[in-house]
């Protein structure tokens, strides 16, 4: 997989040393591992973004997103990126698309986290079993078109506005089911302040979607 991957680290400033061990870790990998190190936390989003803006500057066709901390499994990202290879636009790594496959998650987190997603689903009309995965293989011609800059969300609903315009877009959305693994160190950043802006945001989304419609039929 060393042959097929180069990885980008986003580091906002982490007080556990990210950035050091990435940095002794670039003098075995110079040409396969990178960083983005940001003087500040300016959010979830903010971070995707400019990795994606980084990998769209160089020459790669498929570009990921996961955690960093083994919550996704690396062996994964081969068949996310088969997926993309095969028909998909984007490629999603779900928990849901087979039923619940969450280790080590309390019952709330995971009930949250199902029931949320089919909320989204409600609320937007998208397919998507897993609203709001983290885990996902775009083609490069996806990021091209959006317009990353106007993408408003910046914590939990992020991954939720990604894949609603992704999809409002035309592009074809495909899910890979996939095992997730909670962390066994460190914290979840989820807060009740993410949380209400994934649900608030939903709607705001498609508010905004009905007004684009309305204005182009009126126009």
């Amino acid at each position: 997989m060393g042959d097929l991957f180069d990885i980008l680290i986003i580091d906002d400033n982490s007080p556990d040393g990210t950035a050091s061990i990435v940095e002794e870790l670039q003098k075995k990998f110079p040409n396969q591992l990178f960083m983005l190190k940001r003087a500040t936390k300016s959010g979830l989003g903010t971070a995707y973004i400019a990795g994606f803006k980084w990998a769209l500057s160089k020459s790669y066709e498929y570009v990921f997103e996961m955690d960093a901390d083994f919550s996704h499994n690396p062996d994964d990202l081969l068949r996310l990126r088969e997926a993309c290879i095969s028909n998909a636009d984007l490629a999603v790594g779900s928990r849901y698309i087979t039923g619940v496959n969450v280790v080590n998650w309390p019952m709330g987190r995971v009930l949250m986290s199902y029931f949320a997603s089919a909320y989204v689903r409600c609320i937007t009309g998208m397919k998507v079993r897993d609203t709001t995965a983290g885990f996902k293989c775009y083609r490069r011609i996806v990021l091209e078109n959006i317009a990353l800059d106007k993408i408003k969300f910046k914590g939990y609903a992020f991954q939720i506005e990604m894949k609603f315009t992704t999809w409002k877009m035309g592009f074809n959305v495909v899910e890979v089911p996939i095992i997730f693994t909670d962390r066994k160190h460190g914290h979840s950043k989820m807060t009740g302040g993410i949380f209400s802006e994934a649900v608030f945001g939903v709607l705001k989304l498609k508010i905004y979607s009905w007004f684009r419609k309305y204005s182009k039929h009126t126009s």
